[in-house]
């Protein structure tokens, strides 16, 4: 037999404040079942649990997301973000529009913006 990934679990301060952030970038919910104050909360659909720790997080990510924007582009996906409260980390976008953008989330947890589906669409193996 083998075994299956239920979740990916993200350690938060506040496990529905972060996971508030998360389920506006993804366009997914919350589950019904959680509020604020609740110690692991999850979001529908992307079988993303955030559990609340005591210590804040204070090394660079071992794992973290890739989010492709389905329909706008990266650059304006890495803009949306901004303003959800997300940081700009590190800019790896390239002059001929290849590459990515490093941004955190509200905690500080890394994550990566890459092309869009449009804009990936005339690539050789896309």
């Amino acid at each position: 037999m083998t075994s299956a990934i239920r979740h990916v679990t993200i350690d938060s301060v506040d496990a529905y404040r972060l996971a508030s952030f998360w389920s506006q970038v993804l366009g997914l919910p919350v589950h019904e079942d959680n509020e604020p104050g609740d110690e692991d909360v999850l979001i529908e659909g992307a079988g993303l649990l955030f559990v609340t720790v005591p210590e804040p997080k204070t090394v660079k990510n071992r794992v973290h997301l890739d989010l492709q924007p389905q329909d706008r582009t990266r650059d304006e996906e890495v803009e949306r973000v901004l303003t959800l409260g997300a940081t700009l980390v590190g800019d790896r976008r390239a002059p001929d529009g290849k590459g990515w953008a490093v941004l955190a989330d509200p905690e500080g947890n890394e994550f990566c913006v890459e092309r869009g589906a449009a804009e990936r669409a005339g690539e050789p193996g896309a």
